[in-house]
This record gives structure tokens, sequence and C-alpha cells, in this order.
């Protein structure tokens, strides 16, 4: 029986348009074919014609004037006769009038005339009838085809603005308050498990409790305490906030509504607090059940702040809305709101507290630990080598995103494939990692002899002060390959820190400036080969002076606003004697090392044209190469990572 219903429920269902397919068919098919659409009448020559009708076997003429044929009949003698054996009619509905031959003629005047002639000579019988053949049919359909036309079309558009598969505001215009979410099913839509979420401990533990409180409320509730009425997970891009969320929806078994900030936005006034209110009553309705709104920025912006123009009425209005859903009258304890964003500072502050998003979970860039079991989780899919190691990898990337590794992985994969490998092996994924930072090499990029050298000072300076000075991040390679918008580049292995001193900061400014001051002391001139450079250092000493407060003449004030509504006034928290101090402090640090970093070139410029020599020959040079020329560096961090400086 379940053979017969699995059979049955595989078999073709009729679409209308089929119908309207074959009664568009018939009405062509009566329009082209006419009255003679089942017809096989044979047509003749006017010659023959005109035999037939002077040896007597013609007993009627009718002449079609409006289609130039006409309509032969014969005589019942003349059916006998061999000639005309064929000249029976072969309709498929005989009606009992069908013409025995049809023929086709030019001028109608002179035809009517030999025809009476003929008669008249030969004495015949024959009589000729005029006649105006007309297609009832494909006269009405030509009259109502406007009509059908234009009612085709209305229900055509109205059926696409009723369904749910025309997007924007035209295409849902019947259900244009209707919310947009997904409802995930566990069973189908979804396999992403708290297992495929490397890292994030502390906030995989915290979201864990939140499917916990649905599935199990009376462990909770026991004591008297509240299921939280929602989590906002708040992170930078690609730490995998999106993807826990996920992980929530495969381990949650409760439904589970996803939708981004941005659908509650539309064109029409109202539209977005009415989606939030479906939204809510959808959930309410599947309760338990949890919703997850991804960059809730789009719509919960602080209210009342960059309101230039009033076209964030509406915004304000829809979020309004949410404010009221989440803890106002009538709200059910068994609907949980999950959200992520990366803007936090500019969230409204009735939306971040207690009662409505009663956890921030931060979720954060991986350590190194964390990194490690990242590139595990991408790295299965992959055929790589067994000797392969993780911790390396995991070392060679700071400051890399959950996101940053799996592309990480991909390009290696890549790379791996391109060269004809039949595994991925650790080269690869350094490829890949200076792929991802500097970009693809272009090798055939056009610089001339004096370029060149100047490129490689520049970077063999950037080398040379970094690895005198404790606190700068030492290096690891140097290329004079132009890679993506520079023409070299360095990469350095810096000490993950939590805190940063201001000795530290200032040592990483002058490696910074070691470019510049190379090429002022080897050819005491300065180019625009270290705008990248430049702008990292005048950005960290603006930040020691106006953020941090390491600045003796400035004091310990900060001007950060943590908020986020500063960038919107037109005015600085400062007075104008106090911004001149503040641009004069930035100033006197960054002179201060680059004139640091020019005496200690001038105290080892021969070890420095020997390195710079050196980066020319071999374009590429390493560590070793550093350490055969200055010997062994007096400053090791026990903790190694990676990033990259460009010219």
């Amino acid at each position: 029986m379940a053979k017969d219903n699995k059979n049955t429920s595989k078999k073709p269902k009729l679409s209308p348009y089929w119908i309207y397919g074959i009664v568009i068919a018939i009405f062509l098919g009566i329009q082209f074919f006419g009255g003679n659409a089942f017809q096989n009448t044979k047509e003749i020559k006017t010659s023959d014609f005109i035999s037939y009708l002077e040896d007597g076997d013609v007993k009627e003429v009718i002449v079609i004037s409006n289609t130039k044929t006409a309509k032969v009949y014969l005589t019942k003698a003349a059916l006998e006769k061999e000639v005309h054996k064929n000249s029976k009619s072969k309709s498929f509905l005989p009606t009992g009038n069908e013409a025995n031959y049809t023929l086709k003629f030019g001028d109608l005047q002179n035809f009517e005339n030999r025809i009476d002639t003929i008669i008249a000579e030969k004495g015949l019988s024959t009589t000729r009838d005029a006649d105006i053949e007309n297609n009832a049919w494909g006269d009405i359909l030509i009259s109502l085809l406007p009509f059908v036309l234009i009612i085709g079309v209305w229900i055509f558009i109205m059926r696409r603005m009723s369904s749910g598969g025309g997007g924007g505001a035209g295409g849902q215009i019947f259900n244009i308050g209707k919310s947009k979410a997904k409802l995930f099913d566990e069973k189908s839509d979804t396999k992403t498990t708290f297992k495929d979420v490397a890292g994030l401990e502390g906030a995989k533990e915290e979201v864990q409790e939140i499917v916990d409180f649905l599935k199990f409320p009376e462990k909770y509730t026991a004591l008297g305490g509240k299921i939280p009425k929602g989590a906002l997970l708040v992170g930078p891009p690609g730490t995998g906030k999106t993807l826990l969320a996920k992980a929530v929806a495969g381990e949650a078994k409760v439904p589970f509504f996803s939708l981004s900030g941005s659908d509650f936005v539309e064109m029409f006034v109202g539209v977005g607090a009415s989606r939030v209110r479906d939204l809510f009553k959808q959930a309410k309705e599947k309760s338990p059940s949890i919703i997850f709104i991804d960059e809730i920025d789009a719509i919960g912006r602080a209210r009342g702040k960059n309101n230039m123009s009033g076209s964030n009425d509406e915004r304000e209005n829809t979020l309004n809305q949410l404010l009221t859903e989440m803890d106002g009258f009538g709200t059910n304890t068994n609907v949980i709101v999950l959200a992520a964003t990366n803007r936090a500072d500019v969230l409204d502050s009735a939306l971040m507290r207690a009662g409505r998003f009663d956890r921030q979970i931060y979720v954060d860039l991986p350590d190194v630990r964390e990194r490690k079991e990242i590139f595990e989780v991408h790295l299965r899919p992959l055929k790589k080598e067994e000797t392969l190691d993780i911790d390396f990898l995991s070392k060679q990337t700071p400051g890399f995103s959950g996101a940053d590794i799996a592309n990480v992985c991909n390009e290696a994969a890549l790379i791996a494939a391109r060269k004809g490998k039949k595994a991925v092996n650790k080269q690869d994924f350094l490829d890949a990692v200076d792929r991802i930072i500097g970009g693809l090499e272009k090798k055939n990029k056009i610089i001339t002899p004096s370029e060149k050298r100047a490129v490689a000072f520049h970077e063999a300076g950037h080398a040379t002060v970094s690895w005198m000075l404790e606190h700068a991040a030492p290096l690891v390679k140097v290329t004079i390959v132009p890679r993506g918008r520079s023409l070299g580049a360095a990469w350095y292995l810096p000490e993950e820190r939590l805190i940063v001193r201001p000795e530290q900061m200032l040592d990483e400014m002058c490696a910074a400036l070691g470019g510049r001051a190379a090429e002022k002391v080897i050819f005491d001139k300065i180019s625009t080969g270290a705008l990248s450079d430049l702008e990292k250092v005048t950005k960290q000493a603006r930040a020691m002076v106006t953020v941090y407060g390491l600045s003796d003449k400035v004091g310990n004030l900060t001007y950060y606003d943590s908020s986020g509504q500063s960038e919107y006034g037109f005015t600085k928290p400062y007075s104008e004697k106090t911004a001149e101090l503040i641009d004069k402090e930035i100033s006197d640090i960054i002179e201060e090392q680059y004139q640091r970093a020019i005496n200690l070139l001038e105290n080892n410029k021969d070890k420095l044209t020997e390195l710079a020599e050196v980066l020319l020959d071999k374009e590429v040079i390493f560590k070793d190469n550093l350490e055969k020329i200055f010997g062994k560096r007096a400053f090791e961090n026990t903790v190694i990572s990676k990033t990259e400086e460009e010219e």
C-alpha cells in the first residue's frame, strides 16, 4: 500500500497553463484553417478546370471573391469517370456539401467572363454563383484577443504579487507586511552543530545554555529563575557569529527563524513594524522557538542620531516595535532572540539593556590554540601531507579570523592544484598566506634598476631596525618582488599581546620608519614609497596621544568615544589650543623615532648595504640571511605569530 501511495504522489500534476495552451491552439487552428480545418479537398489548376468545364463535367462553380478561390462541384455522370476518381472529399467530418475541387484564380472579372463565355458557347447547364467566405470563430477571436491579453496579464501580475516569489516592494504587494524570516527544519535545512564550531569555547558555552533553556526549562525555573529574553553576539567580521547561530539552529531541535536586519527595511511606511509583529506572532505560535536577526545594526541604531532629514523615521518605528515585542506588554517567555552585529557601539541603549538582550556574548578573534582547532576543521576535506604541522600554521596566522583561515585553506588547495600536486603541503599554505596578505606576485611589472635598488634598501632598512630593537617584531621574510599594490614587502612575527606598553609602540614605529630612514642614509633622498609606513605610524602616534593617554604633555586624557556617536558631531571635544598641542605631540613622537632609526642605520651602514645587496641578488631573503649578517638576535620571543608590512 505504501508503494502505491508513493507512486501516486509522483504523478505529474495538470498545470492550468496546459489548459490555456490547448484553448489558444484550438482558436489559432480555427483562425488559420477556418471551416476547412478538417477537410482535404483536391486543388486543381485553372487549365484543368476549363477542360472539365468544356467537357460538361461541372455542375456548379461557386466563386469566392474575397479569397480568389473557386469551389467546383461535378455532375453525377462525371463522378463515374476514371479521371475524377480522386475527386471525392476525404474530410474527417463530412457534411455532405463538400466541393470536389478547389482552384485559385487571378483577376476576378476575367475569370467570371471566361466561365460565362464557355457556358454560352457550349450550351452547358452549369451554374455560376458568387460567395464571400467568413470565419466567424476567427472574427470572434480577433475581437476578443485584446481583452483576453489584458485579463491574462492582469492575472499573471496579481499572482506574482500575491506569491512569495517576487522580491522587493512590488513582489509581495499583498504580503508586504509579512515576515521574511526563513524557518529552519532541523531534519533537512541545517546540519551545522557545535562540533563544527572550532574555538569560541566561552561563546559556545553560553549559546549552548540557551539551547538547554528551551529543551529543559524546568531545570532552570525550578529555583525561581527566568529564561533569558535574548543574547547579542558581538565581534569583528568573520569570527563565526552567524556560524554559531547556525549551530544553535542545528542543536536546538526547536523552530528557528532566521533573517537579516535589512529584511525589515522597505520603502513603504509601517512595513518594518508590521514585519516585526508578524515575526513574533509566528514565533509565539511555534514556541518554544528561537529568532535570529543577523546584522541587527541595520534597524537597531541609536534613535535620534544622524537623523539629518527625517529619513530614519521608518527605521525608528521598526526599532520601537522590536523593543515592544522583546519586553513589553503581552510578551512570551518561550521565544528567545539571538542577534549578531560587529557594530555594537551604534546600537540603541534601550535595545542593549537587560530584559531585552540579557547577555552580550563577545566573539573575539581566535588565539593560537583556537586557530589550531579552526585549521583542523577546515583541513578535514583537504588532501594534505601527513607531516603537515598544524601548530606551525596556527602560529603563522596572527589576527586571522575563522573566515580568513577558511580562505587560507581553500587558497592553499588551489595553489597545490595549480602546481599539479597530489597533496597540499606546508609551502602551499605559506604561499596562500602571502597571497592573501600581500596579493599576487607581479614578476612582469616594469621597474627600473634604480627603483629596484631603492626598494631593496627600503626593505633592508625595515629588516635591520626591527632586528635591533627589543620590542619590534622579528622579521621572517623580505621580498622586493612586486606583490599587489606594493613594490616590496616584509613579513614579521609579532608577539600576541593583550596590553601594549609605550616602549613597545615606539619600537614598532621606529621599525616602520626604518625604510624611509634607509633611503635617507644611503641616497640622502626620500621617496613616496613610505606611504603605508607613514599612515601606520601616524595612526599609532595619534592613538597614543588621543586614545590611550600615553603622552606626558597631553596627560591622562582620552578623546575616544566608545559609543561611536562623536563621529556625528561637528565639533571636537577639545579646544583649538589643545588641538595644536596634540598635533605637535604627534609630530614630535614620529620625528623622534625617525631620527632614532637614522642613528641605528648610520651605525650599521655596512651591514645594511650587505643585506640590500643580498636582497637585490636573491629578491627574497629569510631570517637565516639576517642571522649570517647580524648574528643571533638578542631578543627572542617565545610566542611567535605573523603579520606583514607593505611598502
